[in-house]
């Protein structure tokens, strides 16, 4: 079962690209996805503020108490997080803050280095003609990828 999260990527038009490329890919795998309902841009942007040093710890722990409470309601054994699979994200925050959340959720967190098939991984989205991001989502580092000073 997937679980596509949104309220932190930017812009719209990038969120809506990733869902669209995420639902192909999902029904031709045959697996079902929760689409998270709405945007909360402004939700997200209000919980950065005078946090942007710390934006990407805000940013997992919201993402994975989302996944972790979807995974309670829908009895779930585990959750899990496709941040696992960046070589770009820090694992071992996340995989501290995924046990964290897990423990006080009551569904178990699922920490496994994925990095291992990144390569791979980016290989087949290209066979497959896939949209590819190019930075994380939120609108730092897409200011971070087009902003150069």
């Amino acid at each position: 079962m997937g679980f596509y999260y949104r309220h932190n990527i930017h812009p719209f038009t990038e969120c809506v690209k990733r869902q669209e490329t995420l639902r192909s890919y999902a029904e031709s795998i045959n697996l079902p996805v929760i689409y998270q309902e709405g945007y909360d841009l402004e939700g997200f942007l209000q919980k950065m503020i005078f946090r942007e040093s710390k934006r990407c710890s805000v940013c997992y722990h919201e993402r994975l108490r989302s996944t972790a409470l979807i995974a309670k309601r829908g009895k779930f054994n585990y959750f899990s997080t496709t941040l696992l699979y960046s070589k770009f994200q820090k694992h071992d925050m996340i995989r501290s803050m995924g046990e964290s959340i897990g423990k006080s959720v009551g569904v178990p967190f699922y920490y496994h280095d994925f990095r291992e098939g990144w390569k791979e991984g980016i290989e087949e989205s290209k066979r497959l003609e896939m949209y590819r991001q190019q930075y994380c989502g939120c609108i730092y580092s897409e200011k971070e990828r087009f902003f150069k000073t």
